[in-house]
């Protein structure tokens, strides 16, 4: 015999809106990798998330609401990644790692090339800040800040190895003002 569901209805209710927006970024995400921004049609989200259209316009009111909140999805995720390395050269690391092997900045990287540098580009946006004060906190210097923000920028148009990812970051804190 199953269990009823004793939460409150808000509470189901806000569980499932959570879990029909990861499956809707974590589709976008996949299509991106699969076929690029630009390709990537609001339809392809909605058909592939298994969500209707409705319910997808219910959440995003257009593709570019879905991307947003994605990149805003994946700067949360890296700046948890950070605080849960050890030291800032492991921070570095572990962030220069993510973003080197991402299946969606590849993509992008050959698909859309200039919608991937407007999006770097922005180095006075919210998210940029955020994670810039999460490498703040783990280098407690603001010219090393600078240095590791842009590094791992590059990064997303020319991806390192992991070795070279080690050993950069190594490099990274041992010779600047970290």
């Amino acid at each position: 015999m199953t269990p009823l569901n004793n939460a409150p209805t808000y509470q189901r209710q806000g569980a499932i809106h959570r879990r029909t927006e990861e499956a809707i970024l974590s589709t976008t995400k996949s299509l991106i990798a699969q076929k690029g921004l630009t390709a990537t049609t609001m339809i392809d989200i909605s058909t592939e998330s298994q969500v209707s259209r409705a319910t997808l316009y219910n959440h995003y009111r257009d593709k570019s609401a879905v991307i947003s909140a994605l990149i805003t999805a994946e700067v949360e995720f890296m700046i948890e990644l950070a605080n849960k390395a050890g030291t800032p050269a492991d921070a570095l690391e572990k962030l220069s790692l993510y973003i080197s092997t991402d299946g969606a900045l590849a993509s992008m990287r050959m698909h859309d090339k200039e919608a991937l540098t407007e999006m770097l580009s922005h180095a006075e946006h919210p998210l940029y800040v955020d994670l810039a004060k999460c490498l703040f906190g783990a280098t407690k210097s603001a010219a090393g800040t600078g240095i590791a923000m842009r590094w791992l920028m590059g990064q997303a148009l020319q991806p390192l190895t992991p070795a070279q990812s080690r050993e950069q970051a190594e490099l990274l804190v041992d010779r600047t003002l970290f």
